[in-house]
């Protein structure tokens, strides 16, 4: 059952629901706003500093929303497509593969089911991922040797990124050019020196600014795990939304907007590219 309330002053949305749920613990009040479970006037928001305003209507466990959330998706935007080779634009908020057996909304098995006819199952192996808030192009390969074929040329391919940052770099372009290790503990990449790390390798360029926020166009010449999202962080210039390197947000600014491979069979550069969609570039606003 919903719950619905009225807003009586001006307050932000978190501060909001732990003085109208009574009995709920704030851990729970947080779960339900993550998980898209809270609409403010009909719309659905994760962000906890929402302002509401006198008179706003808030719901809980009962959400109208008003487009395709990637959280309940059942077909994707294919970009490229050959008996070898599928690629996605991947919406912000879907993960790429699925972390269990029993979680059935990520590309993979919504692709996997958009493009099976009856019982001829179609098999798809991910040749590389995306964080579940970055957008963009995602490449899958139609057998395990295609995937292993396009990997063994990963090193030649472009990667390019747009990315909406907090401030303004002091210099239109530049390389970052600092180590990585994964903390499995807290689940992120420290940057610097460490026995452990790995090197990665970031350039970025600045295509447009506002007052407080930048347009970057990023490529990197490494993969490695959370690299553009650790690397502008410890730049000074977080991506937006970015909870685990900056600021949580109400979508996080990173968007896969190219990828260059050489193609397995054919031996020639296949050029993949696709713009980011319109809430992203709103991140600018």
């Amino acid at each position: 059952m919903a719950e619905k309330f009225k807003v009586k002053q001006r307050a932000k949305l978190l501060e909001f629901l732990f003085t109208n749920l009574n009995g709920w613990s704030k851990k729970k009040v947080k779960q339900r706003l993550q998980g898209s479970s809270v609409a403010v006037n009909g719309v659905a928001t994760t962000k906890h500093d929402f302002i509401l305003n006198v008179d706003d209507v808030v719901e809980v466990d009962a959400v109208k929303k008003t487009g395709t959330s990637a959280q309940t998706t059942n077909k994707l935007e294919i970009i490229y497509q050959d008996k070898d080779l599928i690629a996605i634009n991947k919406p912000a908020g879907l993960l790429s593969v699925g972390t269990t057996q029993e979680n059935k909304q990520h590309a993979l098995a919504i692709l996997r089911t958009q493009l099976s006819r009856g019982k001829n199952s179609v098999k798809l192996w991910p040749v590389h991922r995306l964080d579940r808030d970055t957008s963009g192009i995602l490449l899958f390969a139609t057998s395990k040797e295609m995937r292993e074929a396009v990997m063994a040329n990963w090193g030649r391919s472009e990667k390019v990124y747009l990315a909406v940052v907090e401030g303004t770099p002091k210099e239109n372009k530049g390389t970052i050019n600092q180590s990585l290790r994964l903390d499995d503990k807290e689940y992120r990449m420290h940057v610097g020196k460490h026995p452990d790390a790995k090197s990665a390798i970031t350039h970025y360029e600045v295509k447009q600014t506002t007052s407080s926020r930048s347009l970057l166009e990023v490529s990197i010449e490494t993969g490695r795990q959370h690299q553009i999202r650790a690397h502008l962080a410890w730049f000074g210039h977080s991506i937006i939304g970015d909870e685990r390197y900056g600021t949580k947000g109400e979508r996080m600014g990173l968007h896969s907007m190219r990828l260059s491979i050489v193609h397995p069979v054919s031996k020639r550069m296949l050029r993949l590219e696709v713009d980011a969609p319109r809430d992203f570039y709103g991140l600018l606003d």
